[in-house]
């Protein structure tokens, strides 16, 4: 199966995953009640390090959960675990086999803490760690770039969230909620995008590098967007948070240097206007814009239209495909081999 099939089986994959999880998704918020968690400690890598990045945005803000990401190298290299307790311990892995991700759950579960993998293989041995285990069933994914596994790590991520908010009582209504249940629908409105989106991409088929901006729950978004452009184009991308961007960063930009921005409406949304406003009025910068704010889409040399209608804090799952079908046109543009990137294979294992 190609990379674009992958991308074009979302809308299938999500729809199963909200018919088949919901009560995986009740026993995890029962437990995590049961349990009395302070707090969430996560480990991931490459784009499940993204679906960690928009947990911690999301069970902070609607769960009042403080988040941190886990250092696996503690738990590996120097052997120095830091305490654990009042912890779910999550790790979110398309294969479950990174050795480093398996350890900190390892770790949580002799510490006695609350585990949870959030994967695409039940089976794996980081679902073995775990004391509960939410399958993503993505099916197999055998492109090297995370696509539709990604998609379905965040919407686990957000059913849970979900789950977490108010009562048990409260449950069945949020998980059956419109906003989740119009995701799928959504997604494939954003496929049917594509020939827009590939002309856009075309625009940038000479760039070598690039920053890649969003905030709040769309840093998430900038951040795998980057990887991809690394994975697929060999395009140096680095993403940033606006807010650090304005610390140093912004020195870079000049005219002409491509800056890609993520700029969906919600709360952080004057905010990153404004400094591109100013990065296009000052320092005439080559803009891309992807945002389903048509004030936000003029203001880019190029654009790519988001899909609208969904709360903020569910944009992002519906949000990374087009810009996955974004970066695949560019990929092919500049004549990549998108089945098989340079140096990369698919289960990666780290210690």
């Amino acid at each position: 199966m190609s990379l674009r099939e992958e991308i074009g089986e979302q809308p299938a994959v999500l729809a199963h995953l909200l018919r088949t999880q919901e009560e995986t998704v009740r026993e995890v918020a029962r437990a995590v009640r049961g349990r009395a968690v302070h707090w969430v400690l996560i480990a991931a890598r490459g784009s499940s390090d993204h679906a960690a990045l928009y947990a911690q945005y999301l069970w902070g803000s609607r769960n009042g959960l403080p988040v941190a990401m886990a250092t696996p190298s503690l738990y590996t290299l120097y052997e120095s675990p830091p305490r654990l307790q009042g912890a779910l311990v999550v790790g979110i892995s398309q294969s479950g086999q990174s050795p480093d991700i398996v350890r900190v759950l390892a770790e949580g579960r002799k510490q006695g803490a609350l585990t949870l993998a959030i994967t695409n293989d039940p089976r794996s041995a980081l679902a073995a760690e775990a004391c509960l285990v939410l399958d993503t069933g993505a099916g197999p994914e055998l492109a090297i770039a995370a696509t539709k596994t990604y998609s379905s790590q965040l919407l686990a991520v957000a059913m849970l969230s979900a789950a977490l908010t108010g009562d048990e009582g409260q449950v069945a209504a949020a998980l059956g909620s419109e906003p989740l249940r119009q995701i799928p629908a959504l997604v494939e409105s954003a496929l049917a995008d594509e020939a827009a989106i590939a002309q856009a991409a075309r625009h940038y088929e000479a760039m070598a590098r690039c920053v890649v901006l969003g905030r709040g729950y769309h840093y998430a978004t900038a951040s795998e967007w980057a990887l991809k452009l690394e994975e697929l184009t060999y395009v140096v991308a680095e993403a940033y948070s606006t807010a650090d961007f304005r610390h140093g960063p912004v020195a870079m930009a000049s005219s002409g240097f491509p800056v890609l921005a993520v700029v969906p409406g919600g709360a952080a949304y004057a905010d990153v206007m404004a400094l591109l406003a100013a990065l296009v009025a000052e320092r005439d910068v080559d803009l891309l814009v992807a945002s389903d704010r048509d004030e936000a889409l003029a203001l880019g040399s190029t654009a790519v239209r988001l899909p609208g209608g969904l709360p903020e804090w569910l944009a992002p799952i519906v949000n990374i495909v087009p810009l996955q079908l974004w970066t695949y046109h560019l990929a092919l543009a500049m004549g990549r081999d998108t089945e098989a990137p340079r140096g990369l294979s698919k289960v990666t294992r780290t210690w």
